[in-house]
């Protein structure tokens, strides 16, 4: 069992570089399995889901080479087999598997996905998708089967702009007969990536980033190279660390266009920064002003951001609320946010955090991958020694978490116990 140790109040300065975006990652990996030949991805993070995603592939029997951020995956021996419980409950991306497998073979044989419990994830908009589109699905216990004799374009309306359903539909309507239109598609920037990656795959889609996609298929698609966006999610928790501990601290690689939400927030509360093309420098704020936050979809302001937020929010000089509105589990942090000093009021999934207080170094547990990288900013400005657990969430969707902030002056370490 591994767990991180932080000595908190130390300043950060330096430079922190953004890596590849794991929410684009995770689907171009599996995506790559529709075309004919080798593929290379450049940019993919150091993640552990990424890991996970390779051992499904592998499964696949198709060859992986790795040089540092970059991967080629080799398809040519592609076998469609039943990807096991073990590994499909690892990450909930393996859910990808399905749409890229049902395209290419019209039949797919998967265990349920995994990833981390921050509520009520059904996979029913996918479903429907696949539905739509002619598969017949059948559930065993904890396997789904998916057949189609054919796939055949249609119209298919969202009942809410899911991300992974959007993509995964995508996926699945690349090679199907005719034309398919999502409508009330997610507009999330990683879904603009991943249209690009599959147009140049010899796809022919239009609409990513809006609430209209339409996809012609096609009858096969090559391989190709491509390089993944930068993970807005990461830039947007360093920002808010520089905001706490920044002495001019520089986050570079990341489009700052693609961070509007947070860096509206941030101007709110008072936060001053300077933007180049692709950077932003920041310093700590003597005097955070409070503010009211509801998470929404894009371009709304982030769940996945919402939990580092809440700690922002905890040196904040008033009464700030935050409300969480897409994952009903997001608010596991809370309790260890109090036992650290915070002075939070927690109604279902509304919080009334009461600031400016000074939290205390505790040990906690991280309670998903969002919250676990809340926690470590919440160790990086307590009083004392923090002690997080549970940190295999973070190491999910964090590229070399402990190594970017030792080197801009964070007191971080990994132990193994």
């Amino acid at each position: 069992m591994k767990r991180i140790i932080i000595e908190g109040g130390y300043p950060l300065k330096g430079t922190i570089s953004i890596g590849g975006a794991k929410n684009s990652a995770v689907a171009l990996i599996p995506a790559s399995l529709l075309a004919e030949g080798i593929s290379k991805i450049d940019n993919i993070p150091n993640i552990t889901d990424r890991d996970a995603l390779f051992d499904i592939i592998k499964l696949l029997n198709c060859q992986i080479k790795q040089s540092g951020n970059t991967i080629t995956i080799d398809t040519n021996n592609l076998k469609n087999t039943l990807i096991n419980q073990e590994l499909s409950v690892k990450l909930r991306a393996s859910y990808y598997f399905m749409g890229v497998l049902l395209a290419k073979y019209k039949h797919v044989e998967i265990y349920f996905p995994g990833g981390c419990n921050i509520g009520n994830r059904p996979i029913d908009l996918h479903l429907k998708g696949f539905r739509a589109l002619g598969a017949k699905i059948t559930k065993r216990k904890h396997k789904y089967i998916l057949d189609a004799d054919e796939l055949k374009g249609t119209t298919i309306n969202l009942d809410f702009p899911s991300v992974g359903a959007t993509i995964n539909i995508m996926f699945a309507a690349t090679l199907a007969k005719g034309t398919t239109i999502i409508k009330n598609a997610a507009k999330e920037v990683e879904i603009i990536n991943i249209m690009e990656f599959l147009n140049k795959m010899g796809a022919n889609i239009k609409g990513a980033g809006t609430d209209t996609i339409t996809i012609e298929g096609v009858e096969k698609m090559h391989s190709t190279e491509f390089t993944v966006m930068p993970d807005r999610i990461e830039a947007g928790t360093y920002i808010m660390m520089g905001a706490l501990l920044g002495d001019n601290l520089k986050i570079v690689g990341f489009n700052p266009h693609h961070n509007e939400a947070l860096l509206n927030h941030l101007n709110d509360m008072g936060v001053k920064y300077e933007l180049e093309d692709n950077a932003i420098i920041i310093s700590k704020c003597e005097k955070l002003k409070p503010i009211d936050i509801k998470t929404l979809v894009y371009p709304g302001f982030p769940t996945d951001l919402g939990q580092p937020m809440s700690v922002l929010l905890t040196q904040a000089e008033g009464i700030s609320h935050m409300e969480e509105t897409i994952w009903e589990n997001r608010v596991g942090h809370y309790p260890y946010l109090q036992k650290m000093g915070a002075n939070i009021e927690l109604d279902g999934l509304k919080a009334t955090i009461k600031g400016k207080t000074e939290l205390k170094g505790t040990e906690i547990n991280a309670t998903d991958l969002r919250g676990g990288a809340a926690l470590i900013l919440a160790g990086l400005i307590a009083k004392g020694t923090t002690t997080v657990y549970d940190i295999d969430y973070i190491l999910r969707g964090y590229e070399n978490i402990i190594n970017k902030l030792s080197d801009v002056g964070a007191k971080i370490k990994i132990e193994t116990i």
